[in-house]
C-alpha cells in the first residue's frame, strides 16, 4: 500500500517525511493537560499512561489567541496565524465595516499539510466535530479518486461522496448523527478514526474534537472522566492498529467565574465607550462562533478598533490597570509576540489573567444558557497543552514544542 520511495512532502516552509505507516495527530479540544492527569490518576486511561511511559511525553504551547480555529489551522498546516491567517473564529472586517466568521476557505492564506500530502498522492482523511472546521481543513482536497475523506460528526448524515468523499458518513459508521452540544460529538469523530484506519488505510489522518465536555466540566468531575475513558478506548484501537500518534490539543480550559459561580467579565466595550463615547471604539470577539451556548461568547482574548486620534497609550495604561487583564500590546507588538496577521486585528490586543474573561457590553452576552459556572481559555494562562507521541522521539518541551508540529512529528514517527 505505501510506497516508501516517496519524497518528502514540502508546504509552508517545512519538510515532512513520508509515513511508512499511518501518521494521525488528534486534536483533543479544550484538553487542559490537568484532564490528562486526573484521568489518569483514576486508572481510566491505561492507554494514554502506557504512551507517555514507553513513548514520548511533553508539552507544548498553542498559538495565541488560544482559540479552536486558530489552533486548528496551525496545526493543519504547520504555521502560525501570521502565515495561514486565521486568527480566531470571528473578525471585523474594516473594508466591509462587517463582522463575519472565519470559516470559510476564502480567509485561508497556506496550503493545508493535508493537501499538500494528497497532492503528493497520499490517502488523506480528516475527521471533525463541528461542521465550522470542515471546508477550511479540506481545503484543497478533491473527492473523486477515493484518495481523501473529509467531514463533520455534527453533519455526519449529510455528507455527500462529492463534497466530503463519503456519503452518509453516519449510516456508514452505524452512529446516529450526534446532537452539537454532547460528548457522542466527539466520541463519532474517534469511532470514524478507527473504522477509517482499519478499513480505508488513509497515510494521513486527523481527528479533531470539540470542548463542550471541558467548557462543562472540571478535571477531576465525573463527567470529564467519563469522556477520557472513553477516548482511552478508541486510543487503544488506534494504536493496536500501528498507526504513528500525536495527541495535542488545540487550547487549555480554565474556570472563568467567581466564588458564588457568576461569571468573571471585563466588560471592555463598556469601558471604552465611556472613555472615548459610546460606540466610537469596536471590541472584537474571537471567540464568538455559532455555538455559544457552552461559554457566552467570552474568552481571553479580544482586540478593539479606536477611533482616529485616540490616545492609544493612554487607554492601554487604563485598560492595564483593571482587575483581571493581564495583557495589553498595541498592534505590531501583537504580531511581533504572537504572530498574527495585523490586518486582521485591531489597533490594541487584550489578553484576561487566568480567571477572567473580556466582554463587550454586558447587555449583548446572552449567558441564560450556562448551566455550569463558567470555563473558558483564549489568554496565555490556556496555552499550555499536552504534546504525546506513541513512539519514542527526541523532542524538546514548551514554549520550542508547539502544538502545530504534531504533523511533522507524526509523519517523522511514521517514517522510522
Amino acid at each position: 500500500m505505501k510506497d516508501t520511495h516517496h519524497a518528502d512532502v514540502a508546504v509552508n516552509a517545512r519538510s515532512y517525511p513520508w509515513p511508512k505507516v499511518p501518521a494521525i495527530a488528534i486534536c483533543l479540544d479544550g484538553c487542559e493537560p490537568a484532564y490528562l492527569e486526573e484521568a489518569i490518576k483514576a486508572g481510566l486511561m491505561p492507554t494514554l499512561k502506557r504512551m507517555r511511559e514507553i513513548g514520548t511525553d511533553r508539552l507544548a504551547h498553542s498559538v495565541i489567541p488560544s482559540f479552536t480555529n486558530p489552533n486548528n489551522l496551525s496545526i493543519a498546516t504547520g504555521r502560525p496565524p501570521s502565515v495561514h491567517g486565521i486568527c480566531g473564529n470571528y473578525l471585523f472586517d474594516p473594508e466591509t465595516g462587517e463582522e463575519v466568521m472565519m470559516n470559510d476557505v476564502r480567509f485561508l492564506r497556506a496550503q493545508t499539510i493535508f493537501s499538500a500530502f494528497y497532492d503528493a498522492g497520499a490517502r488523506v482523511a480528516i475527521v471533525t466535530a463541528k461542521d465550522k472546521l470542515r471546508a477550511l481543513l479540506g481545503a484543497g482536497l478533491k473527492f473523486d479518486a477515493d484518495r481523501a475523506k473529509c467531514y463533520s460528526a455534527e453533519k455526519s448524515a449529510t455528507s455527500t461522496a462529492a463534497e466530503h468523499g463519503q456519503d452518509n458518513a453516519s449510516a456508514w459508521l452505524g452512529m446516529a448523527q450526534p446532537e452539537v452540544y454532547s460528548a457522542d460529538l466527539s466520541e463519532f469523530v474517534f469511532a470514524a478514526g478507527v473504522k477509517l484506519l482499519r478499513d480505508w488505510k488513509p497515510d494521513v489522518m486527523y481527528l479533531t474534537t470539540t470542548d463542550y465536555v471541558q467548557h462543562k466540566y472540571a478535571p477531576e468531575q465525573p463527567e470529564a472522566q467519563s469522556f477520557y475513558k472513553m477516548f482511552d478506548t478508541y486510543l487503544t484501537e488506534l494504536d493496536a492498529l500501528g498507526a504513528a500518534i500525536v495527541v495535542t490539543a488545540d487550547h487549555g480550559m480554565k474556570a472563568k467565574h467567581t466564588a458564588d459561580g457568576e461569571p468573571a467579565v471585563v466588560y471592555v466595550q463598556d469601558l471604552l465607550d465611556q472613555w472615548l463615547g459610546e460606540a466610537k471604539a469596536r471590541v472584537i470577539l474571537p471567540i464568538t462562533d455559532p455555538y455559544v451556548v457552552h461559554h457566552g461568547a467570552l474568552g481571553s482574548f479580544a482586540t478593539a478598533y479606536l477611533p482616529e486620534g485616540a490616545n492609544k497609550v493612554d487607554i492601554i495604561a487604563k485598560l492595564l490597570a483593571v482587575e483581571g487583564i493581564t495583557v495589553v500590546v498595541d498592534k505590531a507588538e501583537a504580531i511581533r509576540r504572537f504572530e498574527l496577521p495585523g490586518d486582521r486585528i485591531g489597533d490594541i490586543v487584550m489578553i484576561s489573567g487566568t480567571h477572567m474573561t473580556i466582554g463587550t457590553s454586558a447587555h449583548r452576552h446572552d449567558l441564560a444558557a450556562l448551566n455550569e459556572p463558567l470555563r473558558s481559555h483564549g489568554g496565555l494562562t490556556e496555552q499550555e497543552v499536552p504534546f504525546i507521541v506513541n513512539r519514542v522521539l527526541d523532542l524538546p518541551n514548551e514554549p520550542v514544542l508547539r502544538n502545530f508540529d504534531a504533523f511533522f512529528f507524526a509523519t517523522t514517527a511514521a517514517a522510522l
